[in-house]
């Protein structure tokens, strides 16, 4: 029987528990599951590359997911899947939002692509409201971010708001 090897792919900009939680329900369905952490400047990253790395491999670690491997990289998708063996893309769905996004996504990289599947895991009810994007902007105005992330990401932020400085002084 063929390894199913599963690729979840994300910027990880921070790592949030959504992204724990589907990177762990995604890995009880293949064998091998890739967490390709990506870049993409147009989501404007608040840690570089490497730190994401880092904090993706700290979390797998305080998880104890065993069939879980985190690799970098910076190109089209579906070339990376087939590099990495994958027949499976892994994404998460919060919203109607994400769906139309994903659902077109998952359309144009079967055109890429056929031999690689996408599924969709949804949110967890009580992650479904946290985005990255929302996180970062949370921290960066002094809010709690307690709630959605781990706390080793949480000391990583509040660090580096620290650093960039807080904004929204009144």
């Amino acid at each position: 029987m063929t390894e199913r090897i599963g690729l979840y792919p994300g910027t990880f900009d921070p790592f949030t528990l959504g992204h724990a939680d589907i990177m762990r329900r995604g890995a009880k369905l293949v064998d091998k599951l890739v967490i390709g952490v990506t870049t993409n400047p147009s989501k404007n990253p608040m840690f570089t590359h490497a730190e994401r790395m880092e904090m993706v491999a700290g979390e797998v670690a305080r998880l104890g997911i065993d069939n879980v491997e985190i690799k970098g990289f910076d190109a089209l998708l579906m070339t990376y899947a087939e590099k990495q063996g994958a027949n499976v893309i892994v994404r998460g769905l919060r919203a109607v939002a994400d769906f139309e996004y994903e659902f077109q996504m998952a359309g144009m990289n079967q055109q890429l692509n056929d031999r690689v599947e996408t599924v969709f895991l949804m949110a967890d009810i009580s992650l479904q409201p946290i985005a990255s994007k929302l996180v970062k902007e949370i921290a960066l105005y002094g809010g709690d971010i307690t709630r959605f992330v781990s706390p080793a990401i949480r000391e990583r932020m509040e660090a580096r708001v620290a650093e960039i400085g807080r904004k929204g002084e009144y």
